[in-house]
């Protein structure tokens, strides 16, 4: 099969990546909690990290870790309450900062984005040179370190940005695209998880000059439409444009509990929580919605869902009045281990005004 050519690279793609974004933002505001191990999350048999100092990390700490590994394996770990507001006030603080570059910004999570600077809004033409003053920039005002990656389409500017964390930068540029991907091994691909990285390693794929040697038709009878993406990004093609502004099908909360519940009481408190939880993020993002869905998940992991549709938007009282009527809608057949609130069927304020559209969307 004759391979394909890649295109002319002719975007300038920089990914911004936060250094241990939430923990940063804790030991910058504690001056007690600089330089120390810091997990951020809650200190309970069933609890997770959500983010880990570098401190941490230094004794195999990570983000999804279970806290009481966590604990185990850094003994002096200090466990601090996630501030959600806080961070989310942070962000939108870094966001405006991109903005003086470029108004293609492509948020993937409070934390990192990709930011399209082919053409700036400054007089900087390299986009290293604008990676550069983004990094100052966050620094000087924020006082929270970040990495870069810059490259010439996502796929790489997302990879580079993990290459000399944290508060470093690094570039591929489209003549080194080849040699760097080949080199690379196979679980350090972007889009490649752990099963697939399993997966491709059984089959002789361990990194980038062994998936290059693959041909299409082979990586799609293994992995589908992933194959065709695979195919590709080893040879530098990733044509994905940067999306400023994504139309999100559902926003929801959901908590795991520290023990299995089945207490009626306790369980209706736990959902006026979410509600009140949900409908600030909503309320944040001036979103109206008519769906809203429970999430049950049993203490053997069953999970089950529960939704209801109105006709009209659904405000805070409503929104706690149906999450209690669908989790009393039908028996509890077993202990619940996590409750969760979900909504959809979305309408967006600012386009309603300026657009006069109505948007409806499948729950996903």
């Amino acid at each position: 099969m004759t391979e394909l050519a890649a295109p002319l690279p002719h975007r300038k793609i920089i990914h911004i990546d936060m250094d241990a974004f939430f923990a940063a933002v804790e030991q910058r505001d504690s001056a007690q909690l600089q330089g120390k191990p810091v997990a951020v999350g809650w200190e309970m048999s069933r609890s997770v990290v959500c983010a880990a100092s570098y401190e941490a990390r230094k004794y195999g700490v990570r983000s999804a870790m279970p806290a009481k590994l966590a604990r185990k394996k850094c003994p002096q770990l200090i466990f601090v309450k996630p501030r959600f507001s806080v961070y989310q006030d942070v962000s939108r603080q870094i966001r405006r900062i991109f903005e003086r570059y470029t108004d293609l910004i492509e948020p993937l999570s409070l934390d990192e984005a990709y930011l399209d600077v082919t053409e700036p809004k400054t007089d900087h033409s390299s986009a290293t040179d604008i990676a550069e003053q983004i990094k100052a920039d966050i620094w000087q005002e924020m006082r929270l370190t970040a990495s870069a990656g810059v490259s010439y389409c996502k796929f790489l500017a997302k990879i580079a940005s993990d290459i000399n964390k944290p508060n470093g930068i690094y570039i591929i540029r489209p003549h080194q695209a080849r040699g760097f991907l080949d080199q690379l091994p196979i679980a350090k691909f972007y889009g490649v998880g752990r099963k697939t990285a399993a997966k491709m390693n059984s089959m002789g794929i361990f990194n980038g000059a062994d998936l290059h040697r693959r041909n299409l038709e082979e990586l799609q009878s293994k992995f589908g439409k992933a194959g065709t993406f695979y195919y590709n990004v080893v040879r530098g093609i990733d044509e994905r444009p940067v999306v400023s502004h994504r139309i999100a099908k559902s926003i929801g909360t959901e908590t795991t509990f520290a023990s299995d519940l089945t207490d009626e009481q306790e369980l209706l408190t736990e959902i006026e929580y979410l509600a009140k939880e949900l409908l600030h993020d909503v309320q944040q993002k001036s979103i109206k919605a008519k769906t809203l869905t429970l999430k049950i998940k049993y203490h053997d992991f069953v999970i089950s869902t529960r939704s209801k549709t109105y006709p009209f938007f659904i405000d805070e009282q409503t929104l706690t009045r149906c999450g209690a009527e669908l989790l009393l809608q039908a028996p509890l057949p077993k202990a619940i281990r996590l409750l969760g609130l979900q909504l959809s069927n979305f309408q967006y304020e600012d386009m309603l005004l300026n657009n006069n559209l109505q948007l409806s969307l499948d729950f996903a």
